[in-house]
């Protein structure tokens, strides 16, 4: 079905596919000013926006966006290539696909990452893949760390930053009954105690006078100071912290 993506009600599967010295051609001219050359760039390599946007179909995205960004990359390749070089023009273009691709996937990531940091990442990555080729082993953080000459927190820290977020809902097995899912392995810290201690409280809280309650409900739950609850229930501050002291220990006590 990927080859069957339309753009502006056009399918990209029935689109000319240009050959190399046609390419050559057409950039030749439309570097000398002819606009409708570079139309026809456009038109003739986005198969080859295609193919690019297939290495990324597993990333869950909305493939028309990528297939867009893809075109701008393509836009910049046509608009910056050096046809004096001895270079296909697909060689050329591919990597700014991927590229411009790889930013709008970057930029539109729920978790955004600072450029330094995913800097600091990728160079980590490049010191473990050097000590592991080196010493045939997986190395540590620590020999990572001192191979980058970088405080050990820090690496740790970049490397951390750039694994992609698992959704809870994420499947982990399935024998062909129940899913088993992300969220299903996740720890609850709520034991019997933690219930049973807020099923006290609750109660301990019915056992209180109504003027102890609202008390306690204007100054925790609304934020009030004791003056503001003074003003509000019409008595004194000193009544207030009062009231406030008995409640507070008649709670203790009950719990």
């Amino acid at each position: 079905m990927y080859n069957k993506v339309e753009i502006c009600g056009v399918n990209t599967a029935t689109l000319k596919v240009l050959s190399e010295a046609e390419k050559m051609r057409l950039l030749r001219e439309m570097q000398a000013g002819n606009r409708r050359a570079r139309d026809e760039l456009v038109k003739g390599n986005l198969r080859l926006v295609l193919s690019v946007v297939q290495r990324f179909t597993q990333r869950g995205e909305n493939l028309d966006d990528l297939f867009q960004v893809g075109c701008i990359g393509l836009i910049k390749s046509i608009d910056n290539f050096d046809i004096s070089q001895d270079v296909r023009f697909s060689t050329y273009a591919v990597p700014m696909i991927i590229g411009e691709i790889r930013r709008y996937l970057r930029d539109n990531n729920a978790i955004r990452i600072s450029r330094s940091l995913r800097d600091t990442a990728y160079r980590a990555m490049q010191a473990k893949e050097l000590l592991l080729n080196k010493h045939h082993r997986e190395p540590t953080i620590e020999e990572i760390a001192q191979q980058m000459n970088m405080p050990r927190e820090d690496v740790v820290i970049a490397l951390e930053a750039i694994v992609e977020p698992v959704s809870l809902y994420e499947p982990v097995y399935n024998d062909g009954g129940d899913t088993i899912y992300v969220m299903d392995q996740v720890g609850d810290h709520n034991d019997d105690n933690n219930w049973l201690d807020e099923i006290a409280l609750k109660e301990a809280i019915t056992n209180l006078g109504d003027r102890e309650k609202k008390i306690l409900g204007l100054r925790f739950f609304k934020g009030l100071t004791q003056v503001e609850v003074s003003k509000e229930i019409g008595i004194s501050q000193a009544q207030v912290s009062r009231l406030e002291k008995s409640a507070l220990d008649k709670i203790k006590r009950e719990l």
